[in-house]
């Protein structure tokens, strides 16, 4: 009997109560892109805190949609940053495999792959490099699905592999991101 109450008092809550998308917005840093909502009562940051982050990418983006991780790379400084964290104090990588691979080519290698759609992450990715942030590809992902270093978007770096790339970022103090 308590259940149906339950659920009615949910629906009758006033729609302030919760937040939704229209709560989220992008910025400070990527005002295009990471939209990121305000979290009253969070346990609040200092402007000098420091983060090394580093995020896995391994799914490809579909169709249209921009990649999910290099979203959430995005979303983490914009979060932050609008936390009040100095956004000179945050240092993320994106390490880029498998399928995601595809995600990080220019136009043309792009289009041959992708039935001659254009890229979506170009922006993204740019917006990404132009603050500092590292997109890394697997250097045997990129063997293995024949991309060659000039078919990747300006600012994308190449390593042995992601299993290197992983290793060294985290010995220069980045942690794993499992987002």
């Amino acid at each position: 009997m308590r259940q149906p109450l339950a659920f009615l008092a949910i629906c009758l809550l006033p729609s302030v109560a919760f937040a939704g998308p229209d709560n989220f917005k992008t910025g400070p840093v990527f005002e295009a892109f990471g939209p990121v909502a305000t979290v009253a009562g969070a346990q609040p940051l200092s402007a000098s805190s420091e983060f090394k982050i580093s995020f896995d990418a391994a799914k490809a983006s579909e169709s249209e949609a921009l990649n999910r991780t290099l979203k959430s790379a995005a979303r983490f400084i914009n979060m932050h940053a609008a936390a009040g964290v100095d956004p000179d104090n945050i240092d993320v990588a994106v390490v880029v495999h498998g399928g995601a691979a595809f995600d990080l080519l220019t136009a043309e290698p792009f289009a041959a792959r992708r039935d001659g759609a254009a890229n979506p992450n170009a922006a993204l990715i740019n917006a990404l490099t132009d603050h500092g942030v590292r997109i890394i590809l697997c250097g045997q992902t990129a063997a293995y699905r024949d991309i060659r270093a000039d078919d990747l978007l300006p600012g994308v770096e190449m390593a042995l592999s992601a299993m290197t790339a992983h290793a060294q970022l985290q010995q220069a103090g980045y942690t794993l991101n499992p987002f």
